[in-house]
C-alpha cells in the first residue's frame, strides 16, 4: 500500500477515525464498538510506525543484515510477519477475516509481551457482537477499508505522537457522549481532567497515581501540566489501577499512543486488591493523586474492611452502600506523608452525610488534611446530572509538613459559573482559571469563595456543605406595586380599544 508524505491535520485524522464508526452505528452498542475502533487505531499506528522504521533502517544498514536485525530488535514495537495492518487489509475479503485479525493481535502481543501482555485479551473480532458471519465480515471489511484511507496513514512523517494521542482522546470523548450513563466507567470530561491536574499541581520528578484510572485521561493531563511547565520534560512517573479489563486495555494503549511507555497501569480492584505496593508489601505512596472514583459504589468490600491489612480504615469504616470514603481513605494512605497531595471528584453527599462518614470527615479535618472544597455545576458529566465537588487533600498540612501552619479550609462555589453547549455543561477557559487562581490565592470573593477557620467548621459540626460557608443568596428586586398596578390598567385600556376596533372591522365585513 502506497504511503503519502503529506502532513495530516488533527481535525482531519479525528474526522476520519470518527467516520469509521459508521460501520457499527445502529447495529452495535457504542460501549462495545468503541473497543474495536480504538484497537484498530492502535494496530494501524503500530503497523505504520514499524513499517516506516523498517524502511529507514534497511536504507541505513543496506547489505549488513546482522546490524539491521539488531537495530530492528531494539525498536519500540516488534511487528511479526503476517500481523501488519496492510496484510490484513489485503485479506479483507477472506471469510475468516475476524479470526485473522485476532491471530494478528495475538502475535503482536506475544512478540511485545513485556509491553502488551493482556492488552488484547478482551477483544474478539470474530465475536457475534459484530453480527452473524456474513454481516460481521462485511463490517470488518468496511472497517479495514476506512482505516486504509490516506487520512488515517499514521506514518511518522505524516503525524506526530501528539496528534495520534489526541485522536485517541477525541474518540474516547465522542464514545462517552454516545454512551450516556455508561461513560463514567471509562472517561472523565477533558475540562474536569485539566482542572484536577492543575489543582493537584504535579511537579518535575513526581510520581502520580490514579486509583480508578479508567482510560487514563487524568494521568495524561497531569503529565501535560508537568511538560508545559518544564519545557517538555518527561521527568515524572505515571501509575494507575483499573478494575474493568476492557477499560484497563484502553488505558494501556492510551499511554503508548502518548509516548508514556514506562507508565505502570495495573488491572484489579483498588479497594479489595491494591496492586501498587512497596518493597515491604505496604501501599506504594505517591507525590500526587488525581481521581474520579465511581460515586457511592455499593458492594465495595465492606465485609473485609475491618481486617484491612493496609490500615486504610483506621478513621472508621465507610457504610456498606457507599464507597466514597473508602476511596478517600485509600487515597490518603497512598500519599507521601508530609508532602503528598490529591484532587478527588466526589458527590456532594461526601461533604455532609453523617454517621460513619461524618466520623471519618471529622478525623480528616482534625488531622488538618482537607485543604479545599470546590463546588462545580450540575450536568458536567454525561453519566450523571448531579452536581459534584472537588476535594483537595494535602498531607503537607500535617505535622512536619511545609504547610502545617495552614488551618483553614478554602470553599469555592463555582456551581453557577458555567457555559452550556448542546451536549453538556462545561467551563470556559476564564471560569476554569478563576477556580485555579482563587485556589492559589485563597482569596475571599463575595458569593464565590471563603477561607474558613477550623473553629467555624467545628461549630458547624464538621459539615462541609458549601452553602454554610459561601453565601450566594441574591436579594430579589423590590417590586413597585403602584407601578405594576398602573401597567395593568394601561394594558386593560389598550385591550378595550383593540376590542372596539375589531368589532368595527367585523361589522364592515358583515360578520
Amino acid at each position: 500500500m502506497s504511503k503519502s508524505s503529506t502532513k495530516v491535520s488533527q481535525d482531519s485524522i479525528n474526522a476520519a477515525a470518527w467516520k469509521a464508526c459508521d460501520t457499527f452505528r445502529g447495529a452495535v452498542d457504542p460501549t462495545q464498538y468503541k473497543d474495536y475502533i480504538l484497537v484498530m487505531l492502535f494496530l494501524k499506528y503500530i503497523s505504520d510506525t514499524c513499517e516506516a522504521r523498517t524502511v529507514e533502517l534497511r536504507e541505513k544498514y543496506s547489505g549488513d543484515n546482522v546490524r539491521l536485525t539488531r537495530a530492528l530488535e531494539r525498536e519500540r514495537f516488534q511487528l511479526p510477519a503476517g500481523a501488519s495492518f496492510d496484510e490484513l487489509h489485503k485479506a479483507r475479503d477472506e471469510s475468516d477475516i475476524g479470526e485473522r485479525i485476532n491471530k494478528a493481535l495475538e502475535a503482536i502481543e506475544e512478540k511485545n509481551r513485556s509491553k502488551l501482555e493482556g492488552v488484547f485479551r478482551n477483544i474478539d473480532f470474530n465475536s457475534e457482537t459484530l453480527g452473524k458471519k456474513s454481516e460481521r465480515n462485511r463490517r470488518l471489511k468496511a472497517l479495514l477499508e476506512d482505516f486504509a484511507k490516506d487520512e488515517l496513514d499514521l506514518s511518522p512523517g505524516r503525524v506526530t505522537e501528539d496528534v495520534i494521542g489526541e485522536c485517541y482522546i477525541y474518540l474516547i470523548s465522542q464514545f462517552a457522549s454516545d454512551a450516556g450513563k455508561k461513560a463514567g466507567e471509562f472517561y472523565t470530561p477533558a475540562v474536569m481532567s485539566r482542572l484536577l491536574a492543575k489543582l493537584a499541581a504535579p511537579q518535575k520528578g513526581h510520581t502520580i497515581f490514579d486509583p480508578t484510572c479508567g482510560s487514563g485521561s487524568l494521568l495524561l493531563e497531569a503529565a501535560k501540566v508537568i511538560k508545559e511547565q518544564n519545557a517538555g520534560s518527561s521527568d515524572f512517573a505515571l501509575f494507575g489501577q483499573e478494575v474493568n479489563g476492557a477499560t484497563w486495555a484502553l488505558a494501556r494503549m492510551n499511554m503508548f499512543l502518548h509516548g508514556q511507555d514506562s507508565s505502570v497501569i495495573e488491572w484489579c480492584n483498588t479497594l479489595t486488591d491494591p496492586q501498587l505496593l512497596d518493597a515491604k508489601g505496604g501501599l506504594q505512596q505517591f507525590d500526587r493523586v488525581v481521581a474520579n472514583p465511581p460515586f457511592s459504589l455499593d458492594k465495595w468490600g465492606f465485609e473485609e474492611a475491618d481486617s484491612d491489612k493496609f490500615g486504610r480504615y483506621a478513621r472508621g469504616i465507610p457504610p456498606k452502600s457507599a464507597a466514597d470514603y473508602a476511596f478517600v481513605s485509600h487515597i490518603v494512605a497512598s500519599l507521601k506523608p508530609c508532602s503528598g497531595k490529591a484532587a478527588i471528584i466526589v458527590p456532594h453527599g461526601v461533604l455532609f452525610r453523617g454517621a460513619a462518614e461524618g466520623r471519618i470527615r471529622k478525623e480528616l479535618l482534625e488531622e488538618n488534611l482537607i485543604d479545599a472544597v470546590i463546588g462545580l455545576p450540575a450536568g458536567m458529566f454525561s453519566s450523571t446530572g448531579i452536581p459534584v465537588a472537588i476535594l483537595v487533600i494535602d498531607r503537607s498540612r500535617e505535622k512536619g509538613g511545609a504547610n502545617a501552619k495552614r488551618k483553614d479550609v478554602l470553599f469555592i462555589d463555582a456551581s453557577r459559573h458555567y457555559q452550556e453547549n448542546k451536549k453538556q455543561v462545561s467551563l470556559s477557559d476564564a471560569q476554569e482559571m478563576k477556580i485555579i487562581d482563587t485556589y492559589a490565592s485563597r482569596e475571599d470573593i463575595d458569593k464565590y469563595s471563603h477561607a474558613t477557620s477550623f473553629d467555624e467548621i467545628k461549630e458547624n459540626e464538621f459539615n462541609l456543605n458549601i452553602p454554610r460557608y459561601v453565601d450566594t443568596f441574591e436579594a430579589e428586586a423590590v417590586v413597585d406595586i403602584a407601578k405594576v398596578q398602573q401597567e395593568i390598567l394601561d394594558l386593560e385600556k389598550k385591550q378595550a380599544e383593540l376590542r372596539v376596533k375589531m368589532n368595527q372591522y367585523l361589522k364592515e365585513l358583515g360578520l
